[in-house]
């Protein structure tokens, strides 16, 4: 009799991202018969039900693929007994065979808001840790309704399609971070863990309507799928991939597009970015400003839209000022952006 349903769907996931990662190693011209070293895959787990599972998972496939298994917890020290929570969670990492497993204390600043100072510092510490281990991946347990979420965030801060594209299956520095569990559901991560014995943690933030996600976890989709029907989560998140594909294809675009509209100095030309679609113009002149010192995530769609206004409807505006001193402005026909 093979495993419960949810347990087989959460091993298949990772099983197919090992996959992937196996095949995304670079092969060694010098000797490409050569057996390489063992890779090794972090799993960032919180000890909640999603990174359990994935866990678990990972703890599973990765030794029946060659592949070394390890985890990391960060503590963010937000709560009283955080640090012995993370302790447990190590303990539960080794229990099911991960090593190295490894808790990582980080302080979180107030940039951005709670969730954003949090969110920054637990990256930067498993960016760190993953280059600490030459890890060649850490996985991330995010689910389907984690990605309906952000989907509904992003719509709600008007952000445009890229932000409605919600998160990626691969992202990070070479491609680090792998989210196997995008297409499942938070219920079949939490039955895994039930079926298989293993002790979660609820965290009470995930339930605290002072943040916005949790809000929009407990009140928000509940609302829409009371007046919509069920499947608006899938629905996001289809909308997510989609959104995505198209974000791509026109990031893409602009890439090909820039050299074009620049003069022989490097200047941007108004008249050359004016003929161009506004979503290829407006992501060249985004990439300018971040290229010019603007952090990518305070530029917004307004500031973005203020300096289109320059380019589309023209009527002798001053300087438009940008996050990170960074100020836009035309000058004979040019568009310049620069520190200001």
């Amino acid at each position: 009799m093979g495993p419960h349903p949810a347990v087989a769907a959460i091993r298949l996931a990772v099983r197919r991202v090992l996959h992937d990662i196996l095949t995304d190693i670079p092969v060694s011209p010098d000797t490409p018969r050569a057996r390489p070293p063992a890779p090794l895959v972090l799993v960032a787990c919180s000890g909640g039900a999603d990174s359990m599972a994935l866990a678990s998972a990972l703890a599973f496939e990765a030794p029946r693929l060659g592949i070394r298994a390890g985890g990391v917890t960060v503590d963010h020290g937000l709560q009283p007994g955080s640090d012995l929570r993370a302790e447990e969670v190590v303990l539960r990492l080794r229990e099911l065979g991960l090593e190295p497993a490894e808790s990582v204390a980080v302080t979180v600043g107030r940039g951005g808001g709670p969730e954003a100072a949090a969110r920054d510092a637990r990256y930067a510490a498993l960016d760190a840790a993953a280059v600490r281990h030459e890890a060649a991946a850490v996985l991330l347990g995010h689910t389907r309704d984690d990605q309906a979420e952000t989907v509904l965030l992003g719509l709600a801060r008007g952000s445009g399609i890229r932000s409605l594209s919600g998160m990626a299956a691969v992202s990070g520095a070479d491609g680090r971070y792998r989210r196997p569990f995008l297409r499942l559901d938070r219920q079949t991560a939490r039955k895994a863990c039930m079926v298989q014995s293993l002790p979660v943690w609820d965290d009470p933030h995930n339930a605290d309507p002072a943040y916005t996600r949790s809000r929009l976890r407990h009140e928000g989709l509940p609302a829409l799928e009371k007046a919509l029907g069920k499947g608006v989560v899938e629905a996001l998140a289809r909308t997510a991939q989609l959104s995505r594909d198209d974000a791509d294809a026109l990031d893409t675009w602009a890439g090909q597009a820039e050299a074009s509209v620049r003069d022989a100095t490097g200047l941007l030309e108004c008249a050359k970015l004016y003929a161009l679609p506004p979503a290829v113009r407006r992501r060249i002149l985004r990439r300018a400003a971040i290229e010019a010192g603007a952090p990518a995530g305070s530029l917004f769609a307004r500031h973005i839209e203020e300096v289109d206004r320059l380019i589309t409807g023209w009527r002798g505006q001053g300087v438009i000022n940008l996050p990170g001193k960074v100020v836009a402005q035309r000058q004979g026909g040019r568009l310049v952006i620069r520190q200001g």
